[in-house]
């Protein structure tokens, strides 16, 4: 009796194997879609857009001063908002245009920055590059991150849009220089010059913090 028990349930999981290997299509499509979509989602979930603050530029300014020390940390993590609240207190009194509501992302490699501005201080071409009819719109700057000599980091920017529309790669260069009017020898014409202490040597954006790295001598 046992035997037949066993052998009626090998013959029901021969139906149920058949049955499986019959519908694969419709079955494996949708664990296909369900395993494509959970990663995507978990990963937007740590992107976000930060506020830039003074308190949050305080943050890299003690960063900053433990790697000065002699004996300090040879590394420090950030935040992309604090970091962009420590340069932007920097440079803000020489650019042209006063931008409010200004934030700061991480991207995987890449740092993103946007802010409320008057696009008439950006030259009528590129507003009408775009169809902005506007004069105050939120213009973002996304590109990456390094340093270029001793007391100078760059912000390369490789995509630049205005109202959620990306403008002519051909005039981001046209963009930079309504933002950065003087412009640095050796900088690209796509970049922005970037203060920062002679002693940090290395810049990277990862896992949606900033590392900033001390020269090592």
């Amino acid at each position: 009796m046992g035997c037949i028990t066993r052998l009626g349930c090998l013959f029901v999981l021969l139906i149920v194997a058949i049955g499986a290997w019959l519908t694969r299509d419709r079955w494996l499509t949708r664990l296909e879609q369900r395993a494509s979509h959970a990663p995507r989602a978990a990963a937007v979930a740590t992107e976000r857009w930060e506020p830039l603050s003074d308190a949050a530029a305080d943050t890299t300014r003690g960063a900053l001063k433990r790697l000065g020390e002699p004996r300090g940390q040879v590394f420090e993590s950030v935040s992309p908002a604090a970091l962009a609240s420590y340069v932007y207190q920097q440079v803000a009194k020489r650019m042209p245009t006063v931008a409010d509501s200004v934030e700061a992302m991480a991207n995987g490699d890449k740092l993103s920055l946007r802010a409320v501005v008057s696009v008439s201080d950006l030259g009528g071409a590129i507003g009408d590059a775009v169809g902005i009819v506007h004069d105050r719109e939120r213009v973002e700057l996304t590109g990456t991150l390094s340093v270029l000599k001793p007391g100078t980091a760059v912000f390369d920017v490789s995509d630049a849009r205005i109202h959620g529309l990306p403008i002519p790669k051909g005039m981001i260069a046209t963009l930079i220089d309504r933002i950065q009017p003087v412009r640095q020898p050796g900088v690209s014409p796509n970049a922005l010059p970037l203060p920062i202490p002679r002693y940090i040597g290395d810049i990277r954006v990862a896992s949606s913090k900033i590392t900033l790295y001390k020269t090592v001598q």
